[in-house]
């Protein structure tokens, strides 16, 4: 390894340190988020609230050399509202284009399931194309930009159901729980010490040419072709079970699923496990780190049938299944 790769890695340690001493007792989605930010994608994450989802982001921005900003989903919320919109100037009777909070590195979309269908349009574009569209003219996004949606699965009142499209576009979907005991008392000294103005020292920021170097080594982290295999084999078996075994296994998959994966989670899940790999410290990719990201990356984007639902299986229960169904070579 060259002296220049341990350095941009080892600034990812530090800025993973970093994360998992702010955002206590949640190992797993500050690592989500290094993925995320490697494989160049964007994350929803559910859980309830007081989980730390909105100051995990938070942290990240403060991490990394870019802008942060929050927007806070609302039925009554336009897309103008987040893209921005022409602004009429009566001085010399001309319009001019006021940018909305869209146009910044970090986004956190709040509760995104509150915004009603033309919202989650804008936003939509956002995410899969970096660029808006405002009237006849297409503004394009920061080159490193990523947005943050987070989801409470406790109310549902007042919510619009994302749509299946919306929700392929994002590289993975993370469920957040309560921490440990062990893990509340440090949030307990942390805040404490917060209350009493001593914060944590901060780490130096992570700039972008670093950010774009580091995806630039991740996804040049070799992978076998029977690891490749493995990993396209794991998407069939969600659009055709049958074809792999005639176990009972496969018979219940036949029976949950409605609508398998798409290829965008091919793709995905190609990134997501050569990032996995980086953050390891490894120039290849293992059917450990697949199987390490395989729940969070199709998570969301698996359409199971109503035998499922109304028996209680959910997707991971399913992906549990498929993991058992298909071989590592």
């Amino acid at each position: 390894m060259s002296i220049q790769h341990l350095s941009i890695q080892q600034q990812f340690l530090d800025l993973h340190r970093y994360l998992n001493d702010q955002i206590v007792g949640q190992p797993h989605l500050t690592q989500r988020l290094l993925i995320a930010l490697l494989a160049n994608g964007h994350l929803l994450v559910e859980g309830a609230p007081g989980l730390a989802k909105t100051k995990a982001i938070k942290t990240l921005a403060e991490g990394i050399e870019g802008d942060f900003h929050r927007i806070q989903f609302t039925p009554d919320l336009l897309p103008a509202d987040i893209t921005g919109s022409d602004i009429y100037r009566p001085q010399d009777g001309s319009f001019t284009f006021q940018r909305g909070p869209l146009f910044h590195n970090l986004v956190l979309a709040d509760e995104v399931n509150r915004a009603p269908a033309k919202v989650q349009s804008a936003l939509l574009e956002a995410m899969a194309e970096h660029q808006i569209s405002v009237g006849l003219t297409t503004y394009a996004l920061p080159e490193l930009f990523m947005v943050m949606a987070t989801q409470n699965p406790i109310e549902q009142e007042g919510t619009y159901p994302l749509p299946e499209a919306q929700m392929d576009r994002f590289l993975m979907h993370v469920m957040v729980g309560y921490p440990s005991a062990d893990s509340e008392r440090q949030i307990l000294q942390l805040s404490r010490q917060e209350a009493l103005g001593n914060p944590s020292a901060p780490v130096k920021p992570l700039s972008q040419a670093s950010i774009f170097a580091a995806r630039a080594e991740a996804m040049a982290v070799h992978m076998a072709a029977n690891v490749e295999e493995y990993l396209i084999q794991l998407v069939l078996a969600t659009r055709s079970p049958a074809t792999y075994s005639t176990a009972a296994l496969a018979k219940n998959l036949e029976l949950w699923l409605d609508y398998g994966a798409s290829p965008r989670a091919t793709i995905a899940l190609d990134r997501c496990s050569r990032a996995q790999a980086w953050l390891e410290g490894r120039d290849f990719v293992t059917p450990d780190d697949v199987r390490a990201v395989v729940n969070d990356v199709l998570r969301h984007r698996l359409i199971l049938s109503f035998e499922a639902e109304a028996t209680g299986v959910s997707p991971d229960q399913v992906i549990d299944t498929l993991v058992q169904l298909v071989p590592s070579a």
